[in-house]
């Protein structure tokens, strides 16, 4: 891992623009090079929106409303925030890609909306490169699934289109806001095992937004507990589970058991 953080997340806040209460209350964390980094806590914790908040994708209503999200994806040590930074180094994989996915547009058009306007290639080298992304995170028939509408694919298949969307830009940082939430058990273990052979491959660094232990122990280097809007452990995944220190950490985990 880098000594230099690829992500520095600084005294984050999160608002209700209306109503101006805080919803994420000054939160601190980096991500280094090369590793994932789990955010755990229940409904309401705060964890999507501190995803979100990332990359400036947060819902209608909510802003981030102090903090710093300081992103250096090449190492050069020159950082901007990670809101200007989506797409061009930093992608998002979503929880339920049937609501992510415009269901108007075949799955080809989709995945070649990263490469044509942000990559700028000609609808070729889209097209092109769109089929070298789908055989990447495993589509079968990659070239027939292009004509596919996304109804017409199962849940894993159409997250797997949603994972190739969000590589179709080179990205360095990957955040996942649960993204095997609505896939069965054995879907969600390919989809997993799929992002780790990913992250190896390409080098990638991750957030992963999860309620799920089980999935934290296997694919997370280091964990963030969060409890209404705050942190309230973090460190080495073994450490964590193994010997919380925090009282919501511990019933977090005799939960899942």
């Amino acid at each position: 891992m880098s000594v230099r953080p690829v992500l520095s997340v600084q005294d984050l806040r999160v608002s209700l623009s209306e109503a101006r209460r805080e919803l994420v209350h000054g939160i601190d964390f980096d991500v280094f090079t090369g590793e994932t980094v789990g955010l755990v806590g229940e409904s309401g914790s705060g964890k999507s929106l501190t995803l979100r908040s990332i990359c400036g994708l947060l819902p209608d209503g909510i802003v981030r409303s102090g903090g710093v999200v300081a992103v250096d994806v090449d190492g050069s040590g020159q950082v901007r925030d990670g809101a200007d930074l989506r797409g061009r180094g930093l992608a998002m994989v979503f929880q339920e890609p049937m609501s992510s996915l415009n269901p108007t547009m075949r799955i080809g058009d989709l995945v070649t909306i990263g490469p044509r306007t942000l990559r700028g290639l000609s609808r070729k080298e889209a097209r092109s490169r769109s089929l070298e992304l789908m055989r990447e995170v495993g589509i079968p028939d990659a070239e027939r699934r292009m004509r596919a509408w996304p109804h017409e694919l199962s849940g894993g298949l159409r997250q797997r289109v949603m994972i190739a969307m969000a590589l179709a830009t080179d990205p360095k940082i990957l955040l996942c806001d649960e993204p095997t939430t609505a896939l069965d058990v054995s879907v969600q273990d390919q989809i997993l095992r799929l992002l780790m052979q990913l992250k190896e491959n390409r080098g990638l660094s991750m957030v992963l937004v999860t309620h799920d232990l089980a999935v934290v122990s296997q694919v997370c280097d280091r964990v963030i507990v969060m409890e209404n809007g705050l942190i309230v452990e973090s460190g080495l995944t073994n450490e964590i589970l193994n010997s919380p220190r925090h009282n919501y950490t511990r019933s977090l985990i005799e939960a899942a058991q």
